[in-house]
């Protein structure tokens, strides 16, 4: 996913945000299409409608989040998106071990975020638009790695995603500077080629792959605990950033790192109670 996100940096000086993230969307369906190729029962509409259900959620998610980073810091921004794993967690919790693992997940990831409390309203509105979106994201997608055909749907639910949020396409097609030569993708516009490849490439990386491996972990672990393993994307970031851009990570973030890790020992220290869980959900 941040790999991907590296490579969706270079889009961003030519293409506005809601635009990279339709490319975001429409390479994943291409690439999942491709590597799955759904068959024809795939298509049919009762299917398709939890499909694209989910699809969109995940859209909208991508599209509130990338908008919301123009209005906000990152910090920000991934603070105030988790809350959406957050609400997927207490509306599951049953023991006080859950709400124990919650506090140090929150607490991990503010101080890796590196919260800093700045920006506009409508930024703030953004954010939580994507918290509300990642909260459906995980309940729908729980829903649909349930029926067994995970991969597939995430496939056919992208392509109803990336035709239904069409519009945004003119975004993109403003950005593009036909004249270009090679790979510019800075200046007064992107190539068609850079747009074209960095496309799939985003897809693929950001999407495709991720949601993919998504589908897998939700066929066998509750959406609770699933929210919860969600605190450890701001830790990926910051191993990558070390070990990537040598972004050498601060002492709170070090910190920050321990408590999540802290609190995915403690919501998983119980054997049986995970058993249950999975036993239930399947």
């Amino acid at each position: 996913m941040y790999l991907g996100a590296a490579v969706a940096v270079g889009l961003f000086d030519a293409i506005e945000p809601a635009g990279v993230a339709w490319l975001r969307i429409a390479g994943a369906a291409v690439v999942l299409v491709l590597w799955v190729r759904p068959g024809r029962a795939a298509w049919h509409w009762r299917r398709l409608r939890l499909a694209s259900a989910f699809g969109l959620m995940t859209a909208a998610m991508n599209i509130a989040f990338y908008e919301a980073l123009d209005h906000l810091p990152l910090g920000s921004a991934v603070a105030l998106e988790f809350l959406g794993p957050i609400a997927v967690v207490v509306a599951g919790s049953r023991t006080r071990r859950d709400l124990v693992a919650l506090v140090f997940a929150v607490v991990g990831v503010m101080l890796i975020a590196d919260v800093r409390w700045s920006g506009t309203a409508w930024g703030v509105i953004l954010a939580l638009t994507a918290a509300t979106c990642w909260a459906g994201y995980i309940v729908l997608g729980k829903k649909v790695a349930q029926r067994g055909s995970g991969v597939e749907d995430l496939a056919t639910g992208f392509v109803m995603a990336a035709l239904l949020t069409s519009p945004l396409i003119w975004l993109v097609w403003r950005g593009i500077d036909w004249d270009a030569p090679g790979w510019q993708t800075g200046g007064d516009g992107a190539s068609i080629w850079a747009v074209l490849c960095l496309g799939l490439a985003v897809g693929a990386a950001s999407s495709a792959v991720p949601y993919g491996l998504d589908q897998v972990v939700l066929r066998r672990i509750g959406a609770g605990r699933f929210a919860l393993l969600m605190a450890l994307l701001p830790v990926t970031a910051a191993v990558i950033g070390f070990l990537a851009l040598g972004q050498v990570p601060h002492s709170w973030e070090i910190a920050g790192i321990v408590c999540v890790a802290v609190a995915v020992a403690v919501r998983t220290a119980d054997p049986d109670e995970g058993e249950v869980e999975s036993a239930t959900d399947r």
